[in-house]
């Protein structure tokens, strides 16, 4: 049952940076545009999200829970040493779902809305950033763990940890990762005659991903990043980075040309063999911390547990993942038949 349990933790992690990703992204790309498009694009997102985005957080609840009950050495350092990033996500995903509605079913039209738009743009674009803020502190080799952490210094526990160089260039990397799935998506959703906007944002958005991504890894690999120095020296990880990279030119072709269905293939493709390099280079030794790594697979749950867990995640996709494909179909989401 440790491969079922594996295997959703995974697939949640997953579909959350795709969907809840795009998520995210939506509202980045309506805080970089011209005012004139951000009423295109405030419009376009109303339509599109609106019915499906809570929807789109249930598999970072899912992926937490998982971590909590099956994984609790791995989840006790990050609420420990990184509950004020989390802290940070969890008020940006607050106060984004407030903005979001209100902005749309307030019943005055006042500058209120003004505040909702700002709230909505600035928490989605904070939010993506301190998610990913989260994961390059749990590779960046800086979390001081101790057994009596009193005796560190609160900076030294529960701040230089994230606030680093190497972390936040991880956050901005996943926050162009976020708009550049959005404006994917948002170019086979847009009214005829507004594609185009998608289109330039896509291909932005694409080269904002590529100079941030060389940036992180250049910097980890000058600053002895074992997390980076690890993903260069296995031959796997340059295998997918290199088929990640030759996507990008059937992955323009098809944004140039507007192609809804194949644009987002390769757009989550792509996304795929990323997560999936990141893996294959240091699992399932993902914490890296001042005195080594922490194996995931060290001081997991009893075997019961995990029975018990791996079960219900069982009986629990077979109820989600059908409502969840019924959902999405119902308001149009899935257009594989449509050709453009």
């Amino acid at each position: 049952m440790l491969y079922v349990v594996l295997f959703f933790l995974i697939f949640s992690l997953y579909l959350y940076v795709i969907l809840g990703g795009a998520d995210y992204g939506a509202g980045i790309v309506e805080l970089f545009s011209s005012e004139e498009n951000q009423k295109i694009t405030k419009k376009t997102i109303y339509r599109v999200m609106g019915p499906v985005w809570e929807a789109n957080h249930i598999w970072i609840i899912i992926l937490i829970v998982i971590l909590w009950i099956a994984f609790p050495a791995y989840y006790n350092v990050l609420v420990v040493y990184l509950h004020i990033p989390l802290t940070i996500v969890l008020l940006g995903v607050t106060l984004r779902g407030v903005a979001f509605v209100f902005r749309h079913y307030d019943a005055i039209i006042d500058d209120s809305q003004k505040l909702y738009d700002t709230l909505f743009k600035i928490s989605s674009f904070v939010t993506p950033i301190f998610l990913g803020i989260v994961f390059g502190a749990l590779i960046s080799g800086e979390i001081p763990l101790e057994a009596d952490i009193s005796s560190l210094t609160f900076y030294d526990a529960f701040i230089g940890s994230w606030l680093n160089v190497f972390s936040v260039l991880v956050g901005l990397f996943f926050a162009a990762l976020c708009a550049f799935l959005s404006a994917v998506l948002l170019i086979g959703e847009a009214e005829q005659g507004n594609e185009n906007i998608y289109v330039r944002k896509a291909t932005i958005a694409t080269i904002v991903v590529f100079v941030v991504g060389l940036l992180t890894f250049v910097y980890g690999y000058f600053s002895d990043n074992v997390f980076v120095q690890d993903f260069i020296k296995n031959p796997w990880t340059i295998i997918l980075v290199a088929i990640s990279g030759l996507l990008l030119f059937p992955l323009w072709k098809t944004i140039n040309s507007g192609n809804k269905v194949w644009s987002r293939f390769f757009a989550g493709l792509q996304v795929f063999l990323i997560l999936l390099a990141a893996m294959v280079s240091h699992f399932p030794d993902i914490i890296i911390t001042t005195t080594g790594s922490i194996s995931l697979l060290d001081n997991i749950a009893p075997d019961s547990v995990i029975k018990v867990l791996g079960i219900s995640l069982l009986i629990g996709g077979a109820v989600i993942l059908p409502g969840l494909f019924h959902l999405l179909k119902s308001f149009k989401m899935i257009k594989i038949l449509e050709r453009k």
